[in-house]
């Protein structure tokens, strides 16, 4: 499926540190053959270099729709999801926190930080697939994202 019935890949930033956990979501990813392109950086510091196109990442794509991770090496999901959102230029993007955390405090701060969605990890192979497909129903098929421009 591709998003708004055109024929551009949708473009998937997974911010994650964990080697598995990036490994399980391209397996789902590829397994609810989803015509996308993931890009994966492994902590928040490559994250906003990624979004403004900073160094190695000068001609990184925008992404679609963010996955995010919250506890993360250099500067935690938190810090990103603060920085895309006060950003004039990235705060339209969509950001799913995608975390194992399922403490009240984290998901508080999560939607007070204008997260567009928080998703706790499921530890199983079958359920995790689960809330990828259901990203991929919810996000890419039904939601309208916002245009890359702005």
């Amino acid at each position: 499926m591709v998003n708004g019935n055109c024929l551009n890949p949708v473009e998937i930033l997974l911010v994650e540190d964990n080697p598995a956990d990036v490994r399980l979501t391209r397996e789902a990813l590829i397994e609810e053959k989803l015509h996308n392109n993931l890009s994966v950086v492994n902590d928040g510091v490559e994250a906003i270099a990624f979004l403004r196109k900073e160094g190695k990442y000068a001609n990184s794509i925008r992404p679609d729709l963010i996955l995010l991770d919250l506890n993360l090496p250099k500067k935690d999901g938190r810090e990103v999801l603060k920085e895309i959102k006060s950003d004039e230029n990235l705060k339209r993007i969509p950001v799913v926190v995608l975390t194992v955390s399922k403490a009240e405090e984290d998901i508080l701060k999560s939607y007070n930080l204008h997260a567009n969605c928080y998703i706790t990890k499921p530890i199983d192979l079958h359920q995790f697939s689960r809330v990828v497909k259901s990203i991929k129903d919810f996000w890419l098929t039904i939601v309208k994202l916002p245009p890359k421009a702005g």
